[in-house]
């Protein structure tokens, strides 16, 4: 008869000489950061109180430039800046619309 061997592996550590390979993947996390464009633009055309809007719309452009270099730092410094403006150029606006249509009420009453 014949006789047949067969060496058994023993599992465990790899027993070949190189070291282990490893890849390591850099998983770029974007952070979406907004630029408050579409805002400042509405803020510009219609509610522009002491030029807030016109100035906002230029902050929300810095902030899109920043974004598109790679800057997310200074781009967020920008949108904060652009969102305040903004904040405070709608507040102004909706005051002065307010009291552009109240005064004139008023008046009409008392005189009319």
């Amino acid at each position: 008869m014949l006789k047949e061997e067969h060496e058994v592996a023993v599992l465990g550590a790899p027993h070949n000489p190189a070291p282990p390979m490893s890849t390591v993947i850099h998983i770029r996390s974007e952070t979406s950061v907004p630029d408050h464009v579409v805002w400042s633009l509405f803020n510009t055309l219609f509610m522009n109180p002491c030029c807030l809007g016109f100035i906002a719309f230029a902050y929300s452009v810095k902030s899109r430039d920043r974004k598109m270099v790679g800057d997310v730092t200074g781009a967020q410094a920008y949108a904060s800046t652009a969102k305040c403006l903004n904040i405070w150029a709608l507040i102004l606006g909706i005051l002065m619309t307010i009291l552009l249509i109240v005064i004139p009420v008023l008046i009409f009453q008392a005189y009319g």
